[in-house]
């Protein structure tokens, strides 16, 4: 089968096996999306979605927002061609010097200092955190006391300690996230859930 026909076929399975649900058609494609890169079936139910969150996103799109993320994985993941159609540029610092530098005197992640270095950079950015938990509830920290707010947040850390916690606590804000409850998520969700919205900039 060729690639384009092995992505339909597989995206009909999706469908026919998913159970019954109320998401919305956009919301839909977002989940068949995580789905599909993950082939676990259990994201129909954890996936959340704050009130505005498709719509605050393809605006963000749109407009060329820069986008940040806690890994590289993430930053390598995402689709260039779609981002390009916006003029947009995805950045992760946990590589800079000051980044690597910082972390190791404070004792705390590179991903955490990432944002914290970004600061008031994440202002009407998008934010990309599928691994870090502790760089969640950095940018979460920045908007409740530096009153730094993204213009949309995938928060989709996966793992043992604090990724359940930290999605809680996004959900707790008015900010505009779409996140996975528990502990599941990881970068080829956080992609997967961003490669699907920015298809859907191009459709809305």
């Amino acid at each position: 089968m060729k690639p384009h026909e092995i992505e339909k076929e597989s995206f009909r399975i999706i469908l026919s096996e998913m159970k019954e649900h109320s998401f919305t058609e956009q919301e839909l494609m977002i989940v068949q999306r995580v789905i599909h890169a993950t082939a676990d079936f259990e994201y129909q139910d954890l996936i959340r979605f704050s009130p505005q969150a498709i719509s605050r996103a393809i605006t963000a799109i749109r407009s060329g927002a820069p986008v940040f993320s806690d890994v590289q994985m993430i930053a390598a993941g995402v689709s260039k061609n779609l981002m390009n159609n916006y003029g947009m540029q995805i950045s992760c610092l946990v590589s800079d010097s000051r980044v690597v530098e910082l972390a190791k005197d404070e004792g705390v992640t590179r991903s955490q200092t990432a944002m914290t270095l970004l600061g008031n950079e994440l202002n009407n950015a998008i934010v990309l955190i599928g691994n870090a938990p502790t760089a969640l509830f950095e940018v979460l920290r920045l908007y409740r006391q530096e009153s730094v707010r993204p213009a949309f947040i995938v928060g989709a850390p996966v793992g043992f300690v604090n990724a359940l916690e930290s999605k809680a606590a996004l959900m707790e804000t008015n900010l505009d996230y779409i996140t996975v409850e528990g502990r599941k998520g990881g970068s080829t969700v956080a992609v997967a859930i961003f490669n699907a919205l920015l298809r859907l900039a191009g459709e809305a």
